[in-house]
Parts: C-alpha cells; structure tokens; sequence
C-alpha cells in the first residue's frame, strides 16, 4: 500500500500520452479513434489482474498500425466499415491463438528470431508508418496506396501544401508541422514543470486550445474543416462495434489472423524482455503468463470493438521513470484513460487529425531511423545484410513474408561464413549447453557451451541461465563452442545487466580465439577467422585483461608467438602437448597465460584449456606438489607419494596434501609466514620445477575476476618467498 501514490501518479502521466497515442493508432489503421482507447483500457485492466510482467504497460501498438491497416483494406471489399468489423474478428481470433501460446508456454519462441532481422521488420513498421501519417500531417488524409506509393507521393503532397490555396487544409497542415516540432523539441527543454506534462498530451491541450479560441472569437469561422477533426460517436457505449465472424474461412481472412498474432506475440515478448531490463528492481517477468493475459484481453478487446493488445515499451518506460512499482500502475492508467473519455468526449473531438499524424510520423521515423542502420553496420556487414533484406521485403511484400526472409538470409549467411550446413543441421538437436556448480570456495556456477550458439538453439542456454539466482556469479565458457552470433552476443549482455544489478557476477570467457570481423561487443564470433582478423579485435574478457596488466603494471599480449619451453621442465607437462599459448600477462618474474593442451591420443584425446601462472625464482626451490586436501589424495597415495606434514601447523596439514622427495628442504621452504599465507589465501595447485613454481586454477579458462585473484596472490607470494631467501 505504500507504493500506491507513486503507481496512481506514474498510470496517470501514462495515460496522458496513451490518450492521444490509442486515437492516432487507430485513425493511421483505418480504424475508428475509439477503437485505440478501448484496447488500452481493457487491457489496462485484464493484463493487471492477470499479467506476469511488474511494471509493463498494455495497450495498441505500433507495429500494428501496418498490419491492421493491410488487414481493414484486404477485408474491406470497398466498405472500409465492413472490413473493420471482419478485422474485430480477426483480432479475436487472434487472441485465442496467443492464449493458447501462453498455455503452452511458446513464450521460448522469442529467442528464435534474429536480432537483425526484428530490427529490419521494426524499421519497415516505421516506414509504413511514416509514409502513410506523413500525408495526414499536412492535412492530406485521403491519400491511399501502399508503403512504396505512399513515399514515392511525399514530393507531391510538400509541393501542394506549400502551393495550395485550401485554407482548411493549409491550417491543418501547419498544425501537423508545429506538433511534429514540439516532439522533436520536447526533449531538449530542461524545465521540470514544463516536463511533466508529455509531449503528446502538450500537443493535445494546446490544439484543443486553440479550437476554443477560434470559438470564442468566431463561432462560425474555425479554419479546420470538420473531416480533419477526430470523429467519436456521440455516446461511446451506445455505439459499440462488434466482430463479424462469416469470413472466417477465407484465404485472406486466415492470413490476417496469422499476421495479428505473430507481430502481436513478436512485438510483445520482445517488449516485456526490454521492460524487464529497465525495472529498478530486475525482476524477471513470467512470459507465458503474460501471453494468457494479453491474448484473453485481445479477446475482449475485440468483442467490444477495440485494437489488439500488445506490451508497449514507450509508455512502459515513463511508467517506470515515473516510480512504477507493480502492475497497478498499468491498471490506474487504463482508469484514467476511461474517465477521459466518458468526462471530454467534447474536448476531444477538437483535435485535429494532423496533431495525431504527427505524432506517428515522429514515432515512425525512430524505429527507422539513420542511426539505427548505422548501429547495425558496426555490429558486422552480415548484420546489415540482414537487416536491409528483412526490410526491403517486408514493404514490398508483408511482415509474415519479411520476417521469414530475415530468418533464411540469417541461417543462409551462417553456413557461408561457416562453409558448411552440416555443421548445423547435425548439431542443432544435440545437447550443448553442461552447467554445474563448482565444488570449491566460491561456488560458481560453470556453463559450458559447445558445437555452436545461435538464434536456432539459444534457448538451450536461455533454460539453464534462466535457472540460475541473479545474486550468484555465472562463467559462461564458449571455449569448446566454434561459432556464436550476434543474437546470443546480445542477450548475453543483458544478461550481465541483469547479474551486475542484483549483485551477481556474469562473465562470458573461451571466445578469445573466435575471429570477429568488428570490435562491436555484440558482433559475430567464429573460431575458423584469420588470425589476422582475431587479434584485431580483442573480446570484452581481452579488453579486460589489458586493462588489469596496466593496474599491475604489467604487459599484455593477445597471442604468444614464442613457445614456452620451460613449461616442459614441470612435470605436468610431460606427457602433454601444448598447443597454444594467448592472453600473457608479464612482468619481470610472474607470467599470467591460457594455455590449450591435449593429453591422451587418438579416442581418448581430451582438449583442455586452462589459466596458470609461472613465478621464476632467483634460487631453485625444492621439488614439491601442494593441492587441497582430499582432491587427489587417494591417486597420490596409489602413485606411491605420501603427505608431508609441516611441524607446528596441524590445521595446514589438514587442509593441504604436500609431498616431495626431500623433507628436509620442503619444510625449510615452507616457513611459518608461508604457510600462514597458504591458510588464508584461496586453494591453488602449485608445482615447482627447476626455476620457479607454477600455479594452476582449474581445468578451464579463468574468469576476469578469477585473473585479478591470481595475479594478486603470485605477487604476494612472490614477496614472500624472496623475503625468506634474502632471510636465509
């Protein structure tokens, strides 16, 4: 209860921008303006009661606009009327169908559309958007055509409007262009009065403003003709429109179905994942759960005449920028929205239809935006590649044709790059995701990926993360993995996102070796790159590393040219092959590297890769193993070697097995402060060899925070030991 203030505040500034949003949505569909209001208000109120997200906001969506304005037209026959009531059941339909989705928890299909791709269908909704509210927003609404038609007439409607002698619609489209210029401007204006109110509803009061001046001043003389204002009926709930079922087995008809539920269920997933990074308290959202909610409320929506419902970001972002805590917020703004309508139906049949446009052309023109495009090429010349596809055929075709486009040139570009589809038809049904949690101090959980990681099986990975507590650290290895795309590149990062702000630690670590063709931290990565592609650009664990040779003043180099012999003088090495030598950190006596070896032959040949560190030493040390207790004992008992014990710290000779061929100079190395350092410090496996000591961590690739630790202790242990040599 005490969070209730600030969720009947934030639903209230939301329904001021939902207010003149449902109306132009609706309008730029072709759709009545009260069919906008109505989906955000019973979706509002359902998706409040019934939803799994926390701070989401529901209503009619953008990415809608296209597909309800194709599917009104389609079905129309003529009656742009009639279509809409064909179009209401189709909406309907296309509740049951993501009611059903949520039932059975198809909320994993999300994580099977590239990024590229949903970023090129999002960018071809703001087009179709642009192209047609363009027209509208300087006064020309009766304008009709497809996407291409309607861009190719923007030249003409600019030079008529400059050159037209129609007052009314001169007028109009000067209103069109000063609230275009209030949503480009709002957000540089620092003023907090002035910002609480939102730009769109700035736009609404100012235009209702103006029709009561005209009023007061000359009655009869408004400069707008009565076509370019809102039209609502005269009393909303006496006029309800309702669904007209008997096209239901039509070709057509079933295709708009399609349509309405794959950019309703697309749009809102995706929605719901994005809201959920931007909650203050990272909670995760119950996907499917939201599905039931939002398909039983596109039901009801479209038996009472309204849009479909989808989870909005825009409005779920002022929701939570303005102290949301929980869905209540979602279900005070519904409210609001109701009491506009039923209290000023007067007021808003005042306002003019270019004021609305406006709005959609700048929201339009955001989703494809310039930079978007550029955003994309950073990321890789595939990525564009992808995007420009899913783009281009969506406006020229459909969204359902796009997307699917999208997803052909994705896979079709990932067997080019990886010269082979048997490389992924073979893998993509095997398990590649091993997650345990590791048996020592820290506890980590260790996730292990192989073969490939892409948009076809991330939801493998996607199920075991997702089982993790955010508060816990998380090492994700891809070392073992020869190809990971972007897709998984970039919900991994929200991933860290989401540990970092809950207190836990996620780290992504093995894709050193991965070629990229950008520095983007979200490109493409694939093993079977040039090594001059590789070390061009360095992973986020690479960068990080640098980062911590400078804080040790120590030096980086991404790739070891020169063989380290004198790992062969160590035992462990023996009867093993070194393979590659990455990632080493120096400085005069401590070598930090990763090290990829093999032992075993033919069948039984096992790659490991692994993190040490090599201490060289001014005077030989004794011939000595140090591990944990318990971890190997039982083999050395079996090879023959038994555990030494130090005099005078019974706790270290339980904790630690130590042995050695010579007693005698094993315990005058280990003197008293070194063993007090051994007791307090982590568990490492320390081997010595001929001139200094080498430090093992485990059997695979050290994390960021792992690195900083070992390097810490080698530096404290080296003091120590030259402290005692200089003693003696």
């Amino acid at each position: 209860m005490e969070d209730l203030p600030k969720n009947i505040f934030s639903g209230f500034v939301v329904s001021l921008i939902a207010l003149p949003l449902g109306l132009g949505l609706a309008i730029a569909s072709e759709a009545p303006p009260i069919a906008g209001i109505i989906s955000a208000v019973v979706s509002g109120v359902m998706v409040a009661i019934l939803g799994g997200s926390n701070v989401t906001i529901t209503g009619p969506g953008n990415g809608l606009v296209v597909v309800l304005l194709s599917a009104i037209t389609t079905l129309a026959l003529g009656d742009i009327h009639q279509g809409f009531l064909y179009t209401l059941a189709a909406i309907v339909i296309s509740g049951g169908f993501m009611l059903v989705l949520g039932f059975l928890r198809m909320g994993i299909l999300s994580d099977f559309f590239p990024s590229s791709a949903i970023q090129g269908m999002l960018a071809a909704i703001g087009i179709g958007i642009f192209a047609k509210q363009f027209h509208v927003m300087l006064g020309y609404a009766s304008i009709q055509g497809n996407t291409v038609d309607l861009l190719l007439k923007i030249p003409d409607t600019l030079l008529n409007f400059f050159t037209n002698s129609n007052k009314s619609t001169f007028t109009a489209g000067e209103v069109g262009i000063v609230s275009l210029l209030i949503m480009i401007y709002y957000p540089k204006i620092r003023n907090r009065i002035f910002q609480l109110i939102p730009a769109p509803m700035w736009i609404v009061v100012l235009t209702v403003g103006m029709s009561y001046y005209f009023n007061f001043i000359s009655p009869y003389d408004y400069p707008i003709d009565k076509a370019l204002l809102i039209s609502i009926p005269e009393n909303v709930l006496s006029n309800l429109a309702f669904p007209d079922f008997r096209k239901i087995f039509d070709m057509d008809f079933v295709n708009v179905v399609i349509a309405i539920t794959l950019v309703s269920s697309i749009e809102s997933l995706l929605s719901v994942k994005a809201v959920d990074k931007l909650d203050p308290l990272r909670r995760r959202s119950n996907i499917n759960q939201d599905l039931k909610a939002l398909g039983f409320a596109t039901m009801i929506s479209g038996f009472l005449g309204g849009l479909n419902v989808v989870t909005v970001i825009a409005r779920s972002s002022v929701n939570v920028n303005n102290g949301a805590t929980n869905r209540s917020s979602n279900f005070f703004h519904a409210g609001f929205l109701l009491i506009f309508v039923l209290l000023f139906q007067n007021q808003l049949r005042m306002i003019p239809l270019p004021a609305l446009a406006a709005i959609l052309v700048f929201t339009g023109y955001k989703l494809a935006a310039p930079k978007n495009i550029a955003k994309i090429f950073k990321i890789g010349k595939e990525q564009l590649l992808i995007f420009l596809t899913t783009l281009l055929v969506t406006i020229f075709t459909n969204l359902i044709t796009g997307i699917i486009c999208g997803i052909a040139i994705t896979f079709v570009i990932h067997i080019v790059l990886k010269k082979s589809i048997f490389f992924f038809t073979r893998n993509v049904l095997k398990p590649n995701v091993l997650m345990f949690k590791e048996a020592d101090e820290k506890q980590n959980y260790y996730v292990s990926v192989v073969n490939f990681c892409s948009f076809l099986n991330y939801s493998k990975l996607k199920s075991k993360l997702d089982q993790i507590p955010e508060n816990q650290d998380v090492i994700v290895d891809f070392s073992r993995c020869s190809f990971v795309d972007h897709t998984v590149m970039e919900n991994l990062n929200n991933y860290i996102q989401s540990f970092n702000s809950k207190g836990g630690h996620f780290e992504v670590i093995g894709l050193d070796l991965h070629g990229a063709h950008t520095g983007h931290p979200f490109a493409l990565r694939r093993i079977s790159a040039t090594k001059r592609i590789a070390s061009r650009n360095l992973t986020k664990r690479q960068k990080s590393l640098k980062a911590i040779a400078k804080d040790f003043h120590w030096t980086y180099r991404p790739i070891r040219k020169k063989p380290f012999e004198f790992l062969k003088e160590f035992s462990y090495f023996e009867t093993k092959n070194i393979d590659k030598i990455k990632n080493v950190l120096k400085n005069d006596k401590c070598t930090l590297f990763d090290v990829i070896y093999t032992e075993g032959e033919f069948i039984a040949k096992q790659v490991i890769r692994s993190t040490m560190i090599h201490i060289q030493l001014d005077s030989p040390p004794p011939q000595f193993t140090l591990d944990r207790e318990g971890m190997f004992e039982y083999i050395y008992h079996l090879a023959g070697y038994d555990d030494l014990d130090i005099e005078g710290h019974p706790d270290f000779s339980k904790r630690f097995f130590l042995y050695g061929n010579n007693k005698k100079e094993i315990e005058k190395f280990f003197t008293d402060e070194l063993v007090l350092f051994f007791e307090s410090n982590t568990y490492y496996h320390i081997k010595s060899g001929p001139n200094g000591l080498l430090i093992l961590h485990k059997e695979r690739l050290a994390s960021v925070k792992e690195i900083k630790a070992m390097g810490d202790f080698a530096t404290r242990l080296l003091k120590i030991i030259e402290k005692n040599n200089s003693i003696k």
